[in-house]
């Protein structure tokens, strides 16, 4: 399954295990097991380093103490949809834990950014000095 252009992982690594949906369905929802549990092991996958420990700081409730992501999909009614949704669904997680953070460039206040915070401050030093008190001089 390919993830990003420089990042996939097998097939193999992606555990699915059919179960049964809840919640209403009338006679179908004792019969089919139409949900579907998807487990990825993210110590045993072959993702880069950085990706690996990104996920495992996640403090996701899918992601367990063991490092294993797990991702129930239970929203159409056929077993393939639902694999796709939950495939779908991990390519987001890792895609995001494989995106790196924009570096920041630091700027500095140009000049007359300064000189204008200088007036401000002149000005508002004027209005709180004519509060005060007058003096007895």
């Amino acid at each position: 399954m390919r993830i990003t252009s420089t990042i996939s992982i097998a097939e193999s690594e992606i555990g699915i295990t059919p179960i049964r949906a809840s919640g209403p369905g009338g006679q179908n929802v004792n019969k089919v097991s139409s949900a579907v549990h998807l487990r990825f092991d993210i110590g045993a996958s072959s993702l880069p380093e950085r990706v690996k420990r990104k996920l495992s700081a996640l403090s996701d409730q899918r992601v367990t103490n063991d490092g294993v992501i797990v991702i129930k999909a239970n929203e159409h009614r056929t077993l393939s949809a639902n694999t796709r949704a939950a495939k779908a669904r991990l390519k987001i997680m890792i895609t995001e834990a494989a995106a790196r953070p924009k570096r920041r460039i630091p700027t500095r206040p140009s000049r007359g950014a300064i000189r204008r915070s200088v007036e401000a401050k002149k000005q508002r030093s004027v209005i709180k000095s004519a509060r005060r008190k007058p003096t007895l001089d």
